[in-house]
């Protein structure tokens, strides 16, 4: 098996037709059919259907492709890896951020990646952990800030800091300094579903003191369980940095949850065998940089975890 028949079959996917990946791939479309055929007997299964509408992917076939993608992108990242060995760090990274941790991070890494790493071009995806570990673990992802609560075996992690999360209130509705999970039982609370991983650290501190929270909304978005807040249907939960904006515009308030105080840990996910371009290295170096500086000014409230500058 070789790299061009992955990426004639990828292309013909792609395509839908293989006389229109024949002119993509500046091949004879007899050639191109001769080498995918020779591909299937290979691996001993059809991977396309053919009609005189074009061509499809088979169930093995679709199987086959996301494999072949990857198998293509990481040749292609090592081909780039060789070529920048002795250059100044360039190329694309992909980073992924989960929705919290991008409403504080987002703006500053991507600053400091214009000013430290101006070749560098980084591809933000934003996303539940799940997913960014799903794309960490494909490929797909060269790295990602994600929360530490579940992570694979084959996922190394960076720790960074330990976010707090605190009851989140109208601005101008009268609470406490500091509020209990059995007061905090009382209130009408807006959350996201119990498959999100804030709600399981939010589900698992409450469940050995017996405490059942009054959840009267579910919501997935984030930017709509602030807006709820905000015009009083419900507290909610979140992390302390994640509404710095709306607290420092007097928008949103917050209570410290005490005992006992719930925490999330950010950390900087890498795939533990894949090899890192000369750009992912750089820009894995340079993240705790900037959280580091995020936390000691203050512009993200928490507690760095991580290595001492």
């Amino acid at each position: 098996m070789e790299l061009r028949h992955l990426r004639y079959f990828v292309v013909a996917c792609e395509a839908g037709s293989l006389l229109k990946a024949a002119g993509r791939l500046n091949v004879a479309q007899p050639a191109l059919g001769q080498q995918i055929t020779a591909l299937e007997h290979e691996l001993g299964a059809r991977l396309l259907d053919r009609s005189s509408r074009g061509v499809t992917p088979t169930q093995a076939g679709r199987v086959f492709l996301e494999h072949a993608r990857i198998v293509l992108a990481d040749a292609e990242k090592a081909r780039l890896a060789v070529r920048d060995a002795t250059d100044v760090p360039s190329g694309e990274v992909a980073l992924g951020l989960t929705t919290t941790v991008a409403l504080a991070a987002t703006m500053p890494i991507l600053s400091a990646c214009r000013e430290r790493l101006p070749q560098v071009k980084l591809k933000i995806v934003e996303a539940y952990s799940g997913f960014l570990r799903e794309r960490l673990q494909s490929g797909r992802l060269d790295l990602a800030l994600l929360y530490d609560d579940v992570m694979a075996s084959d996922l190394t992690r960076h720790p960074l800091l330990d976010d707090q999360l605190v009851l989140v209130s109208q601005a101008l509705q009268p609470m406490p300094d500091r509020i209990s999970l059995l007061e905090l039982a009382r209130l009408p609370l807006v959350l996201p579903g119990r498959e999100h991983g804030l709600r399981r650290i939010i589900d698992d501190s409450c469940a050995p003191l017996g405490v059942e929270l009054n959840v009267v909304a579910e919501i997935e978005s984030l930017s709509s369980v602030k807006r709820a807040t905000e015009v009083g249907i419900g507290h909610t939960i979140l992390p302390l940095g994640s509404v710095a904006e709306e607290v420092s515009t007097e928008r949103l308030k917050t209570t410290e949850i005490d005992p006992p105080r719930m925490l999330r840990r950010v950390v900087c996910a890498t795939h533990t065998t894949r090899p890192a371009s000369t750009a992912s290295a750089a820009v894995l170096k340079l993240i705790p940089e900037v959280i580091r500086e995020m936390v000691q000014s203050g512009a993200w409230p928490a507690t760095w975890i991580g290595e001492p500058g």
